[in-house]
């Protein structure tokens, strides 16, 4: 075991990697204020609301596969605005992405709507 690794320098160079890849310190803590988490990982893909699906396979099964929601929702987002098929990926139901395999689009389906409870768009009886 050397020193640098006792001494703690590798989780240092870890948060040096994450913010960098984040766009620096301002960027990173932005990041961390919207999503109360800062994570590295290979972007898998965009959705048509301009979501971003992530994996990195270092984490733990369960924790390796995250969405970031598009930045005009900013603290407003809702597990409701992830479309089924990437629902369905994020979920490990498959190992394949939507980008992977497209899913089948059929004319009877509805378009993905998220919930629209709490805004000025609400149904209100």
């Amino acid at each position: 075991m050397s020193l640098g690794k006792i001494l703690g320098l590798d989780k240092i160079q870890k948060l040096m990697r994450m913010m960098k890849e984040q766009g620096g310190l301002r960027a990173s803590l932005s990041h961390l204020y919207v999503t109360d988490d800062l994570k590295t990982g290979r972007l898998v893909g965009e959705d048509k609301f301009g979501n971003k699906y992530y994996e990195n396979n270092e984490y733990f099964y369960g924790r390796n596969r995250w969405v970031v929601y598009n930045k005009k929702v900013h603290l407003n987002y809702d597990g409701s605005m992830v479309p089924a098929e990437w629902f369905g990926w994020l979920h490990y139901k498959t190992d394949k992405n939507p980008i992977e395999h497209p899913p089948v689009k059929y004319d009877w389906m509805a378009e993905h709507s998220w919930n629209e409870s709490e805004t000025k768009d609400a149904y209100m009886p």
